[in-house]
């Protein structure tokens, strides 16, 4: 099987449309206010029915309390939940229960010990996924464009499938694919043309990037 591809922060009908043609395997809504991406609950519910059953709906929340995990699970019932905050194992594994849903744990990368850190979230996720680590300064932790050392998880593995974010765009998906021997892609400031504003043409170039990137599962799950 190859790469799974994931567009993230779909907050318009167009956007969804363009996913679907592309073909993508997941389909991202963002609740996360300081996001240009966010979306309501009225507006992700409405996105929801026109991707379900066609990509898999998955729901990005940020340390979110019980009671916004129980909000968006009654509005959108999503295929997974995306947790792109510093949420400890303890807490994933508490969401995947609560939710039913199975989890997609984000986590930061800076240097190769972040990397390691991801064994700990083995249990409590279905996926890992590394994304780039931001500034300190930074009012949302995913969505700047940034990309980390795909280097660094070269030739890992772990007991979850493992993918990547942050900085992948059409003409770099391919190499990221290659260098890391991940499992997934996800993109979504890499195919916008502004923040916010998805490219139906950069998701579909995207999407043809990523499954026609040679693929040997170099690193994978163990």
């Amino acid at each position: 099987m190859g790469v799974l591809v994931k567009i993230c922060g779909i907050n318009s009908r167009e956007a969804a449309d363009a996913a679907l043609r592309a073909g993508a395997d997941f389909a991202g809504l963002v609740f996360f206010e300081r996001s240009p991406r966010h979306l309501s609950l009225e507006q992700a519910a409405v996105l929801a029915r026109l991707l379900r059953g066609r990509a898999r709906v998955v729901t990005l929340m940020v340390e979110p309390t019980d009671a916004a995990v129980d909000e968006v699970m009654a509005a959108v019932s999503p295929d997974l939940v995306q947790l792109h905050g510093n949420e400890s194992p303890a807490r994933a594994a508490a969401i995947a229960a609560r939710t039913g849903r199975p989890i997609i744990k984000a986590l930061a990368v800076a240097d190769s010990e972040d990397v390691v850190r991801a064994h700990a979230y083995e249990e409590a996720a279905d996926y890992l996924l590394f994304d780039a680590k931001v500034d300190a300064s930074a009012t949302r932790p995913g969505g700047w464009g940034s990309a980390f050392d795909w280097q660094l998880v070269s030739g890992r593995t772990f007991r979850r499938p493992f993918g990547l974010a942050g900085g992948l765009n059409p003409e770099n998906v391919a190499r990221a694919i290659k260098i890391s021997g991940a499992q997934l892609v996800d993109a979504s400031s890499g195919v916008e043309d502004s923040p916010g504003r998805k490219s139906p043409e950069k998701i579909a170039a995207f999407v043809t990037a990523a499954r026609n990137a040679p693929y040997t599962n170099v690193a994978g799950a163990a």
